[in-house]
């Protein structure tokens, strides 16, 4: 993760300036990050003392929209950090149809899936591909993160029940 974030720690040197965490009030008064971890753990280990926040009045789900939005913005994403964000995004959006919002994550249409295609400029197929690696023992999405496994197989592999991916790794493992 370290070696991740030097290039974040450099673009805050440089532009310190950019922008900075977005969190919301939680019930018992504390506050939620809820888009810009990253960030906050780069300037924790520059051992900047602040990091600038923006305060946003959101729901659950307007939360969890803007955390994934601010996720698949980032120049380099992981396979599973794709299709967990997906997920949780269509999962929000799903939940929020037909439902007004405080800010501007308006009412969503009834195929949700299709929105979030239109939104990230991915097909809902591809979209829907992504979302079922999260049916992936952690091993195997390993394998898929780690470039070992293709998108593909790797879908297809998600069809296999929990016990039947578990032999399957299995078995990869002793014909290494």
């Amino acid at each position: 993760m370290i070696s991740c974030l030097s290039g974040l720690l450099i673009t805050l040197f440089l532009a310190p300036s950019l922008r900075g965490l977005s969190a919301k009030l939680t019930g018992d008064g504390r506050y939620e990050i809820v888009a810009g971890h990253r960030r906050r753990k780069a300037c924790e280990i520059a051992g900047l003392p602040t990091v600038k926040a923006e305060i946003r009045d959101l729901t659950r789900d307007e939360a969890i929209i803007l955390r994934g939005e601010s996720n698949l913005q980032r120049s380099t994403i992981l396979p599973s950090e794709k299709a967990f964000s997906y997920k949780m995004r269509l999962e929000a959006m799903k939940r929020q149809a037909g439902r007004r919002s405080k800010s501007n994550f308006g009412p969503v249409g009834q195929n949700s899936r299709n929105e979030l295609a239109t939104e990230t400029n991915e097909s809902s197929r591809q979209i829907q591909r992504y979302i079922r690696l999260t049916y992936l023992h952690p091993k195997i999405l390993s394998m898929v993160d780690d470039g070992r496994i293709a998108l593909t197989p790797a879908v297809e592999l998600s069809y296999l029940a929990q016990e039947e991916q578990s032999d399957l790794l299995e078995t990869m493992g002793s014909e290494d």
